[in-house]
């Protein structure tokens, strides 16, 4: 059953230019394809939109400055199991439980800046999807 996901690249991504290492890691997976790709400055309410269910949480305020400090790179990559495929490829958020292999594995530093998101579910891949790229929706 294919599927859709969210991506992005978060600044940290860009600043370290890892662009084309961490789009090359998802382009090589045999039968995902990316639709939809674009480099852009996200706006603190497309943020505070998608980061909805984590506010009040100590690290909201943080993730959305991060998040705030410069360019990233939105993508929508389809194919079967696409979500779980693309989290197992990022690897847990913290850099340091991340395995080697992974992207936070192979390049992760810090928790907060920890270099991509991916959809945790077809439900929020759905959400997001429709917040980055309503046309697609």
């Amino acid at each position: 059953m294919s599927q859709r996901t969210l991506v992005i690249l978060k600044p940290d991504t860009v600043r370290r230019h890892l662009i084309g290492e961490v789009v090359g890691r998802i382009e090589r997976k045999a039968g995902w394809t990316i639709s939809a790709l674009e480099l852009r400055a996200l706006d603190r309410g497309v943020l505070e939109q998608h980061y909805a269910e984590h506010v009040g949480k100590p690290f909201y305020e943080p993730l959305v400055d991060f998040m705030d400090s410069g360019t990233s790179v939105v993508l929508v990559v389809e194919g079967e199991r696409v979500i779980e495929g693309v989290r197992a490829l990022a690897g847990p958020t913290d850099p340091i439980a991340a395995a080697p292999g992974s992207i936070r594995g192979d390049f992760g530093t810090i928790v907060r800046e920890n270099l991509i998101h991916a959809s945790d579910s077809e439900e929020s891949a759905e959400r997001e999807i429709k917040i980055f790229f309503p046309g697609l929706a």
